[in-house]
């Protein structure tokens, strides 16, 4: 599966999703981009899951009808963040086409 990793999301989980293609928007220099804008690139190029720390996205966004799936961490904290990394790998693992997850942490 290709992930993309927003800019809150702690680089370290890239080694605990081996089995997927894992970029940062730092990585493709999308930093700059806000969220509904970057939800459309990501789609464009093909990514399947978006991991975000954001956790207003759904507040923000409209999100019916979007391809991608949003799986949201709901800490920026990597030692709670890595105690809870099969919860996140899970989540990753189940995402859908257009499926939206919270990850308690």
């Amino acid at each position: 599966m290709k992930v993309l990793f927003d800019q809150g999301t702690p680089v370290p989980l890239r080694r605990h999703l081996r089995s997927h293609d894992v970029t940062t928007v730092y990585e493709l220099a999308w930093t700059t981009l806000r969220n509904g804008d970057l939800i459309s690139r990501a789609e464009s190029a093909g990514f399947e899951v978006l991991v975000t720390t954001d956790q207003n996205l759904k507040y923000q966004q409209n999100l019916t009808h979007r391809g991608l799936a949003i799986v949201v961490l709901l800490s920026t904290s990597w030692p709670r963040i890595q105690e809870n990394v099969s919860t996140i790998a899970e989540a990753v693992h189940a995402a859908s086409h257009g499926s939206y997850t919270e990850v308690e942490i």
